[in-house]
């Protein structure tokens, strides 16, 4: 390989508000970089193929599947994990609810989920349409157990927590935000 052609780069990356300067292989995955060069570790590798759901992180509020995003292109978003979808000192409502409901057995696929159900719930108020109810408004949406199942549906649970999961977020679906 030539000399002139640079395998790594220097990147700034803004992860849970905080700007990160990287040198990384230009193939470094943003959950490698996340877990190996930042120690935020709450994303799991779990198929590394972007097919259950347990590296799932928020870019620009997003849902995303950090083994297939590379680091070098998540530079202008703004990355969310689960170490950072809580304000403050306190839970996030979508971690008390899974923590009240039981949501979680082994709790591999827990950060993934919640950060899903984060944007989940942002999407429905935003008026997106789902297969279960595709043609609706801003807000319009039920979120029945289908309608949160479907939604859901990229997010694998290998212990089966899946009725706890739908319960812990239909509870925070159906709780007016000054009460969260």
């Amino acid at each position: 390989m030539p000399d002139s052609i640079s395998t790594t780069s220097r990147i700034s990356l803004t992860v849970n508000g905080h700007q990160h300067e990287l040198e990384l292989d230009n193939r470094t995955t943003l959950l490698d970089a996340l877990r190996e060069h930042l120690d935020l570790t709450g994303a799991k590798k779990g198929c590394d193929h972007g097919q259950c759901g347990a590296c799932t992180v928020l870019l620009d509020g997003r849902r995303a599947n950090a083994c297939l995003v590379l680091a070098v292109a998540a530079q202008s978003h703004a990355v969310t994990t689960i170490e950072g979808v809580a304000a403050g000192d306190g839970l996030h409502p979508l971690q008390q609810a899974f923590i009240e409901r039981d949501g979680f057995q082994c709790g591999y696929c827990t950060p993934g989920q919640i950060c899903s159900a984060v944007a989940m719930l942002a999407e429905v108020d935003a008026g997106w349409p789902s297969a279960v109810t595709p043609d609706i408004g801003a807000g319009t949406a039920q979120l029945d157990e289908a309608e949160i199942r479907e939604r859901m549906s990229g997010n694998l649970c290998r212990c089966g927590a899946y009725a706890n999961i739908v319960a812990a977020i239909a509870e925070v679906a159906q709780t007016p935000p000054e009460e969260q």
